[in-house]
């Protein structure tokens, strides 16, 4: 059994965005040819969101190429996709997200078991001097990796 977990796409801008917590791994229904896009790479997370809407929660406006070897039916590239959770996991994020400010991403979408998950999380948004905050620590951490792979030779 393949037990390795294989990142297919990551949602950057939400981690440079938002404030991201409580992540969360969520099965995702598919159709049989949108998994073999997304085994070649071919799904975006840009642009995507979550919504709970009537105790069952979606992923929207995520991308997915369509499979070019696919027969007749081929399915619309930015539908709304079922996140697959439990009912309880679900009332945790719908009470989260009434509270002001929190909604919740989509942050990767990977392989693990041979089964294409979706890790979403609970977002707070970020204002500009955080994301400044963030870029600073960044470039801190990037001169201490430089320092010391330089001292270490």
């Amino acid at each position: 059994m393949n037990n390795e977990i294989k990142v297919i796409a990551s949602n950057k801008k939400a981690f440079h965005n938002y404030f991201i917590s409580n992540l969360t791994e969520a099965g995702i229904a598919l159709v049989g040819s949108e998994v073999k896009s997304i085994r070649l790479n071919g799904i975006s997370l840009n642009e995507s969101y979550v919504l709970i809407k009537n105790g069952e929660i979606f992923l929207k406006n995520a991308y997915i190429k369509s499979y070019e070897n696919a027969s007749v039916f081929k399915p619309d590239e930015r539908r709304d996709r079922k996140l697959l959770l439990h009912k309880k996991e679900i009332e945790k994020f719908e009470d989260a997200v009434k509270q002001k400010g929190f909604s919740i991403m989509a942050t990767k979408v990977y392989l693990s078991k041979g089964k294409v998950k979706v890790e979403i999380g609970l977002a707070k948004g970020k204002k500009l001097y955080d994301k400044r905050e963030t870029m600073k620590e960044r470039a801190v951490n990037r001169e201490i990796e430089r320092f010391t792979k330089t001292r270490g030779r």
